[in-house]
């Protein structure tokens, strides 16, 4: 279909005809099901050229991928104020105009006593939104919108007194009020009663436009509630930032319930009866109560918000007032009168006191209430997230369970309040927020015709419902505008970029202004039009108009002044029109603010703004008076500022017309109808007449100085030049277009469609870039999937969707037009996923060939449930019917192996959480047979090994209770939770059924979707329409933190297959980053796990290390590139970082901020040749040369340079300097410190190289030594400092060296380079986190520290060098937290990071700070500058590269110099914090590492960070050997198994386990098969073992023969068995092909098994039978001997060990492993090593049953390996020396080079090479030929 155009005159001009249409990549997902799998194969094309533009998306090999490249989403930036607009006479911001009322009242001072009020007034008026009120002509006083001062209400304030209640002039009353006299109080109270608490009440002030202003931190109450009725108390609280709180108190809540701007609390009674009605009617006999609220920490405790004063109070029936009061002083009612001077108290004033007769108590006759209680005090400031920008959330942290003021007749001691005792808010888990929002799934929501360029051109604004997404079009990052509670409905952003504006549509309608570039809500007011579908700005900002219905369906037209926004001023309403006539559009003209058009059905109307008044005249359509118009644009110049009278008003309509209108004559000049054509046969195209046929519908159209685009219903975009003469270009849709809009350099043309589709057309290259794709209805289920990383919904839409996790694009689309999809789940370990559907079929595709796989239609109803064990062997399905199905996953064709009826509730809605697999694969749950119970089976069997009757559980809720959701924690601890409709979470025992725990009141409304993440830390919650997440590990049950966000309610929430993230899905799809650290340091909740490592039951990551995750061969040359394109390539963190301060027992410690804790020094040990015995070998005759490190000291900091010039590259690993050939991986070692190395620095010349260590148990200072880089040679040994030096730095011309002590030595040195001789000495006053040259002069240098910059110049009389110094304080501008970092920029410019993310520039010569602006969430580390570039790296792991040329102009103005102009280039994400970084000299490329122990090459160019060096993260457990010796394998803490390249020491392939230890590993033997069939066993914290196939890449086999950790396993000599020893002293027998457990051997039980060895022999001289020869060495020093057959099952006890052990033979701390070994020379000898009376070697002979040698050791061993070529014995100590022994000849020689205890070393089975491990230092020696 092409399109023509009809001229006014009559005569069409035909457009070219495209010579075809781009096809549609669709996949027909099988016959059976009628589903759909397509991709977006759209393309540009340029009609008749018959040359297509380049495809959106097109299939490759792994099926249609839909989107353009790759983009990951950035985090959101903003955190925003409330959710819900301000109330009417919420305080104005500052510069609001307003004229304070002038009263006659005075004020109250003291007890009573009438003062005058310093102001003269206590009612402060305030301008709310209502559009009746006028803007004033006169600017009031300063302080006309401030709170009263304190001073005058100081040390209390009667409110009733000072506002006279009873003349009701300045207060209000409604209903039955009445003065009445109370016995009690033997006085005048006013009583409030009636039915009705909303119409009986007491007001303060009269109008709500007024404000009280009482300041006072304390309100006193003093009531009493009557008998047998509901009492309501509201108070209205204005915070600091002038956001109102109604905080109300009442025995008619229920519950707690907090939202942004509303905190409700119920007051509980206790009477005086053993019977305690918790909430409900004032019982009999209620006394008066002395009501104590702490107005301040209320806000704080529940909102984390400011107090700022109290704005207005409403005592609602029925209840006796006698009056109110506020103060700072906190009262004790109980006490008064002379007593009270020597106590620590503040007595009641005798004004405020009850009458107490003589001998009674005060608390025998009231009750004295205060809240918060004491347990709930906080500081007296907000949470400050240090480090943190303003998030992208509204966060709720939930209040504690029952958070309600309790009226109680005990008696109160010195404060001690009467209250219910509510955990601390110290106990909530941190951080808070825990949640941040990094990316959005969606488009529309309320409309899809909102969508916006920015000026620049760089961004897209959309809403997606509630949320307000900006969206670089380049790199793919999304900030978002949080805030809208319902779906927004209307956008308009000013000309300047710097204003926008939402409506949302919800009745009546709220429209917030925002700050565009900061993200800060200005303003929310409440629109008097009911539902604003329409919003337009002037140019300038300064008028804002609104278009849409009153509350009578009339068309209301509003414009509102909104220039003082910006300023601190209010929005007024300029004018209000009604309208008879339609309107679909309405623009504001940028040529005059005044003055806007409009469109609709029938009528187009241009409108003026004069004076208060609204006023439209119609244009003359002649003909064309009957269409319906849907958009319009006005016609800008080329010079873009066009005089009033040229403007041109362009208006489209449905039936195709385009009109063209003179607005200053007010006529059509032109009028144009788009047409279809219609080919017949012929190469022509059948013209319609301009009269008959149907036009192309058009929805939308924008303009630009040069062409016009045009959307329309028929799913085309086309750009027309303005004369319509011909089609330029057109992009075809998959939907009709609903709206366009050309960018502000007309290159790009925005589109949007109905289909919820959201992307732009680049004209210059005629390619179609798809930005957003978004269901068109609410998602009800989601899955995700741990290989590829992908997310699987499906919606009522009815489709299926796939999305990359990594890049939120959408990869396929499988649709079903005659059935809906209900839930979905993906294959464990295959490229398949299965959904059900509501027809009850149930059917797997495949994500490889986008097709129908196997579908099974045993069920009759709609499938409620789906899921499949982690294994992926079974698959599970229920339906609302009741039945539940059992399919065989590992036949291809997954047949079904059982179905059951009347098993699972048949009235369950379809929920991700409807039936639960525990994560061990073995156990099965889910609500049924009936609502009010929940059963659990054995997954394989279905047997049903437990039924809970949930509906017993509650006993005092009077009726029975009914299970919602089901989900299992991690098998470590058994734990099965039941979300009820009671809206409770109950925490079951999933063995016994027994109630472990109960989170009461989670939530109004049932919980659909529950999730526990893997480390059994977070319990995250689908709650309405809020997220919320509970810290499951603390027993007290603090209250969760609430993520709003979503418009309708969250059906369903689960945690990223990497646990880094959270899913929630409901009106969109929301991807959230878990802010709290993931490190195998967490523990689970209550019993103590069975292994010190991480006990969760993670599913495995199987997958090989993807390519650009490898070392990389050859490093790319430096270059001189061009300037990189804006673009970011990110990968997401792999967990937190948390390492402690360094400890020194002779200083007192400071705290340093978390971005510099880079450096822990390892523990002090004794020297490695401190002790008698050691043996040193000569240089010349040395047995073992090093020959490879493996690993990065990330623990250090600056601990890595590198010289693209020169191809110079060194790094530190533990006490060795690693000089590395990037380009050969060739190393040289540095040895020679006595400690880990803290730093580097390469002088200017690269020719000398100084490292400095910590301090070792040997010496008194820290050394650093110099080295001539040409030579590898120390040249001089220097120290000084007694602590860790933090920093090195040569001079600018390699004259001098300074160095800097860490936080605890706090000493600068400076060193002359000629003799390295001391040339001065500091000590500084403070901690100081960094030191740095002026590379410009070198006699300045610069410090940073707490809070200042200290500038030193060096001044040289003679051989002396004096130091200057000059301190400049941080501008308060800059905010909290330190300076962290700095490096010099272009003169004379100083650019510093600090620990809160900023980054502030110094003027050096003028010494003050002039510029900061927000670079990072987290704490900034590390900053290198080139000219115009900058690169800063933080805490978080982002290395983000700046554009900071135009930093030098804004210099010169000062403090009045805005962040604006400078802008980030690229961002990266590493994997850990960024501790070093070397760059070329333009910035183009460099080298960084990371606190992961990663170092990574970074290429700004191209985006990309590739890794260079990488290791283990945590201790290496085992080092194996392929048969081949052609490869190694590891294993670690971090949960990973590596597979390296023997020769290169490259990674190849990497299994990864999450949140668990590997704590053993063993490579099959030789003989076990054909070389591709090589295996590693990996055993783990979880007692599970595991099988990984080399070749495949794969894991084969899960078993998990262990209840708790392993320690050691191995393969038998066939290799057909394994051997598996654990933490408890049982050793198992499996098969290592079926996993299944024949044997297990209990003899060693009660001590971990250390070791099994196992050697191919035969028995029969030992006198038994068996090929297999094997030990067993335990931890109470006892070596068992076993002779086996495995294929025969015979096991026979050969001979039994046991060592004696005296009482303590601790070695710093550790005991000493028992270890033993076959001896490989002599199959009848084993050795052994172990704690005993000796530090020796026992050789035992098993032939004579003797010991036959001891070999004397300096130390206990830790570690121990045979040679098998060579009599060789490597031995590893705790004093990180390794010993080598030669057992022919006895001799020995000792090694050092590890910094920790040498815990592990391994010969490969050739002797060859040696491999020793100390913590995750991997040394590789060459054994010298002997």
């Amino acid at each position: 279909m092409t399109a023509e155009v009809a001229p006014l005159s009559g005569s069409r001009c035909q457009a070219p005809r495209c010579m075809s249409r781009a096809g549609r990549a669709d996949a027909k997902a099988g016959s059976s099901s009628g589903a759909m799998a397509r991709g977006s194969a759209r393309r540009a094309r340029v009609p008749g050229s018959g040359v297509p533009g380049s495809r959106v998306g097109g299939r490759g090999a792994q099926g249609p991928r839909l989107g353009p490249e790759a983009r990951v989403p950035a985090r959101a930036e903003y955190r925003l104020p409330g959710a819900h607009p301000r109330a009417p006479g919420a305080w104005l911001p500052s510069g609001a105009r307003t004229r304070p009322a002038r009263l006659a009242g005075v004020g109250v001072a003291g007890e009573g006593a009438e003062s005058p009020g310093p102001t003269g007034s206590c009612l402060v008026p305030e301008a709310g939104p209502s559009s009746a009120v006028a803007p004033a002509r006169g600017a009031g006083p300063p302080d006309a919108r401030r709170p009263l001062p304190a001073a005058w209400q100081h040390p209390f304030l009667n409110v009733f007194r000072h506002f006279r209640v009873d003349e009701w002039k300045r207060s209000a009353k409604q209903g039955d009020v009445a003065v009445v006299t109370d016995k009690t109080l033997k006085g005048a109270v006013y009583r409030i009663r009636g039915s009705v608490s909303a119409a009986n009440y007491i007001q303060l002030p009269k109008n709500s436009t007024q404000s009280l202003g009482l300041t006072g931190r304390y309100l006193y109450v003093l009531f009493r509630p009557l008998p047998n009725k509901h009492f309501v108390i509201h108070l209205d609280v204005s915070t600091e930032d002038n956001q109102v709180i109604r905080v109300s108190f009442s025995n008619l809540f229920k519950e707690f319930k907090s939202t942004a701007t509303r905190l409700q609390f119920p007051f509980v009674l206790e009477a005086r009866t053993p019977q305690r009605d918790l909430v409900g009617l004032v019982p009999h006999g209620a006394r008066w109560t002395f009501l104590q609220l702490d107005l301040q920490d209320i806000l704080l405790v529940y909102l984390n918000r400011r107090y700022g004063h109290l704005k207005s109070v409403r005592l609602c029936a029925s209840l006796l007032v006698r009056n109110l009061y506020t103060s700072d002083l906190c009262f004790e009612p109980a006490i008064s009168g002379a007593p009270w001077a020597k106590l620590p108290v503040t007595p009641m004033p005798r004004e405020m006191a009850f009458p107490v007769p003589k001998g009674e108590s005060w608390h025998d006759r009231y009750v004295h209430v205060r809240f918060p209680s004491d347990s709930l005090k906080v500081p007296s400031k907000p949470m400050e997230k240090s480090g943190s920008p303003p998030e992208a959330v509204l966060l709720g942290p939930g209040p504690h369970p029952l958070p309600c003021p309790v009226a109680s007749s005990k008696p109160v001691r010195f404060s001690v309040s009467p209250v219910v005792q509510t955990p601390s808010p110290t106990a909530r888990f941190l951080p808070d927020p825990i949640l941040r929002l990094k990316g959005v799934i969606g488009f529309g929501g309320h409309s899809t015709r909102q969508a916006l360029w920015t000026p620049d051109g760089t961004a897209v604004v959309y809403p997606c419902h509630a949320v307000i997404v900006v969206l670089l079009v380049d790199t793919g990052e999304q900030r978002f505008f949080l805030g809208h509670t319902d779906k927004v409905s209307a956008l308009a952003l000013d000309g300047s970029g710097s204003l926008l504006a939402s409506a949302q549509a919800r009745t009546p309608s709220v429209i917030r202004l925002w700050d565009f570039q900061t993200g800060r809500c200005l303003c929310v007011f409440q629109s008097p039009v009911h539902v604003v579908c329409s919003l337009s700005f002037s140019d300038s900002g300064a008028l804002l108009c609104g278009v849409g219905k009153d509350r009578h369906g009339r068309t209301m037209v509003v414009a509102w002044g909104t220039g003082q926004v910006g300023l601190g001023g209010e929005v007024v309403v300029l004018a209000k029109a009604h309208t008879d006539f339609d309107v679909q559009a309405f623009r504001v003209t940028f040529f005059d603010e005044t003055r806007m058009a409009s469109c609709g059905q029938g009528s187009v109307r241009l409108w003026r703004l004069r004076g208060r008044a609204l006023r439209s005249c119609p244009v003359d359509l002649g003909e064309h008076h009957v269409l319906q118009f849907t958009d319009l644009a006005f016609k800008q110049a080329r010079d873009g500022c066009p005089e009033p009278s040229a403007a041109m008003l362009f208006v489209c309509s449905r039936s195709g017309h385009i009109l063209e209108i003179d607005c200053q004559c007010m006529v059509v000049r032109h009028a144009r109808r788009l047409l279809p054509t219609q080919t017949l046969g012929g190469p022509h195209p059948q013209k319609q007449t301009f009269s008959t046929g149907p036009g192309i519908a058009i929805s939308s159209l924008s303009l630009s100085p040069a062409m016009c685009a045009v959307g329309s219903a028929d799913g085309y975009l086309r750009l027309w030049p303005l004369d319509f003469s011909s089609v330029l270009l057109e992009a075809e849709h998959e939907g009709p277009v609903s709206s366009v809009c050309v960018s502000p350099d007309g290159l790009r043309v925005l589109s949007a469609t109905s289909s919820g589709h959201l992307g732009f057309l680049d004209t210059p290259s005629r390619v179609y870039h798809m930005l957003a794709r978004s269901h068109t209805a609410p998602v009800l289920a989601l899955a995700t999937e741990q290989r590829r990383g992908q997310l699987a919904t499906v919606s009522q839409d009815r489709t299926v969707r796939i999305w990359d996790l990594a890049t939120l694009q959408q990869l396929y689309d499988f649709t079903s037009s005659e059935e809906a999809p209900c839930t979905v789940t993906f294959h464990p370990t295959r490229p398949i996923f299965f959904c059900g559907f509501s027809s009850g079929a149930v059917r797997s595709f495949s994500l490889e060939a986008a097709e129908v796989l196997v579908e099974h239609t045993c069920h009759q109803g709609a499938i409620t449930g789906l899921t499949a064990t982690p294994d992926g062997r079974l698959l599970f399905s229920s339906c609302s019917r009741g039945s539940l199905a059992q399919y065989n996953c590992a036949d291809p064709q997954w047949h079904v192996l059982r179905v059951a009826a009347d098993m699972v509730w048949p009235d369950a809605p379809a929920s991700p959480s409807t039936l639960a697999v525990s994560r061990d694969g073995r156990l099965l749950a889910f609500v049924g047979p009936s609502r009010h119970t929940v059963t659990v089976m054995g997954s394989a069997s279905l047997d049903e090994l437990l039924r809970v009757d949930i509906g017993t559980l509650d006993l005092a809720s009077g009726r029975l209770d009914s299970a919602m959701a089901v989900c299992f924690g991690p098998a470590a601890l058994g734990h099965l939770l039941v979300s009820t409709s009671s809206n409770r979470v109950m925490v079951l025992d999933a063995a016994s059924g027994r109630i472990i725990r109960e989170l009461p009141g989670v939530h109004p409304e049932p919980c659909s979707s529950l999730m526990l993440s893997e480390d059994a830390r977070f319990l995250l919650m689908a709650a309405g329409r809020a997220v919320k997440v509970w810290d499951y590990t603390t027993q007290a049950n603090p209250g969760p933190q609430v993520y709003i966000g979503h418009s309708e309610p969250v059906q369903a929430v689960t945690f990223s297959p990497d646990q880094q993230q959270v899913l929630s899905a409901g009106d969109a799809i929301f991807l959230w980053d878990i802010l709290a650290t993931t490190e195998s340091d967490q523990r689970f909740p209550g019993p103590s796990p069975a292994c010190e490592a991480g006990l969760g039951t993670g599913q495995l990551e199987d997958a090989a290390s993807r390519a650009s995750e490898l070392p990389r061969q050859q490093v790319p040359k430096p270059s001189q590139a061009s300037p990189p394109r804006l673009g970011i390539c990110a990968r997401p963190p792999e967990g937190g970082d948390g390492t402690s301060d360094t400890k020194n027992s002779g200083a007192p410690r400071t705290t340093c901020p978390a971005s510099h804790k880079a450096f822990t020094p390892a523990r002090a040990s004794r020297g490695p040749h401190s002790a008698k015995g050691t043996s040193l070998p000569p240089a010349s005759s040395e047995w073992l040369r090093l020959k490879a490190v493996v690993g990065y000291s990330g623990n250090g900091r600056a601990n890595m340079v590198w010289r693209p010039d020169t191809g110079f590259f060194a790094y530190t690993c533990g006490r060795l300097v690693v000089v590395e050939d990037l380009h050969s991986g060739a190393q040289q070692h540095w040895p020679g410190h006595p400690a880990e190395i803290s730093t580097l620095a390469l002088s200017h010349s690269a020719q000398v190289l100084a490292s400095a260590s910590g301090r070792s148990s040997t010496t008194d200072h820290c050394q650093i030594r110099v080295w001539d880089v040409s030579g590898g040679l120390c040249q001089h040994l220097i120290s000084h400092h007694s602590t860790t030096v933090l920093a090195l730095a040569f001079s600018p011309d390699d004259r001098l060296l300074v160095t800097l002590g860490d936080h605890d030595g706090r000493t600068l040195a400076l060193w002359g380079t000629a003799t390295y001789d001391l040339v001065s000495s500091t000590r500084l006053p403070e901690p100081v986190h960094g030191v740095a040259f002026n590379p410009w002069d070198a006699g300045e240098l610069a410090c940073v520290g707490q809070g200042t910059v200290t500038f030193w110049l060096l001044q040289q009389r003679g051989a002396d060098i004096s130091l200057q110094v000059h301190r400049e304080q941080v501008p308060e501008t800059v905010g909290a937290g330190e300076l962290t970092s700095l490096c010099y920029g272009a003169p004379p410019l100083l650019y510093c990071g600090t620990s809160s993310g900023q980054v502030c520039v110094w003027d050096t010569r003028a010494g003050r700070c002039f510029l900061s602006w927000e670079a990072d969430d987290g704490g900034i580390g590390l900053l290198l500058c080139s000219s115009s570039r900058l690169v800063s790296g933080s805490s978080t792991g982002r290395l983000r590269l700046w554009a900071v040329g135009p930093v030098s102009e804004l210099r010169c103005k000062g403090s009045g110099a805005r962040s604006s102009s400078v802008f980030m280039e690229r961002e990266l994400v590493l994997d850990g914090a960024v501790v070093s970084a070397s760059f070329d000299g333009s910035v183009d490329m460099g080298v960084v590492g990371t606190r992961a122990g990663t170092l990574w090459f970074i290429s700004w160019a191209e985006g990309t960070s590739t890794r260079l060096i990488s290791g283990h993260r945590s201790k290496v457990n085992e080092v194996v050997f392929g048969p081949g010796e052609s490869h190694c394998a590891t294993c670690g803490e971090d949960g990973s198994v590596r597979v390296w390249a023997l020769a290169s020491m490259e990674l190849v392939i990497q299994f990864q386990v999450l949140n668990q230890s590997c704590l053993c590993l063993a490579w099959s033997p030789r003989c076990c098969g054909r070389p591709e069939q090589q295996r590693l066993a990996a055993g783990y914290g979880d007692g599970s073992l595991r099988i990984f196939s080399v070749s495949r890449t794969a894991m084969e086999l899960k078993m998990h023969p262990h209840p708790v950790a392993l320690t050691t396993v191995t393969f038998s000599t066939d290799g057909q068995t394994v051997l598996s020893g654990d933490k408890d002293g049982l050793v198992a027998v499996s098969h290592s092909r079926t996993g299944m457990t024949f044997r297990v051997l209990s003899d060693h039980q009660g001590a971990a098994i250390s070791t099994i060895c196992v050697t191919r022999k035969e028995c029969e001289d030992l006198g038994v039978e068996g090929t297999d020869l094997w030990l067993a060495a335990s931890g109470d020093q006892r070596v068992s001997v076993w002779a086996s057959d495995w294929l025969r099952n015979r096991c026979e006890l050969v001979d039994w060990l046991s060592f004696p052990m005296p009482a303590t033979t601790e070695t710093q701390g550790h005991l000493p492993p028992s270890l033993a070994a076959f001896c490989p020379w002599d199959g009848a000898l084993l050795m052994y090593v172990g704690p005993g009376f000796n530090k020796e070697v026992i050789i035992y002979d098993l032939s004579q049953k003797q010991v036959v040698e001891k070999i004397p050791l300096p130390f206990f061993a830790m570690s121990l390996s045979l040679s098998p070529g060579t009599r060789l014995l490597a031995l590893g100590f705790a004093e990180c020396m390794l010993r080598l022994v030669d057992c022919a000849t006895g001799t020995a020689q000792d090694f050092a080079g590890h910094n920790n205890a040498v815990h592990l070393c391994r010969f490969t089975p050739s002797a060859r090479l040696l491999f020793t491990a100390a913590c995750n230092e991997i040394l590789v020696w060459e054994v010298s030929g002997r």
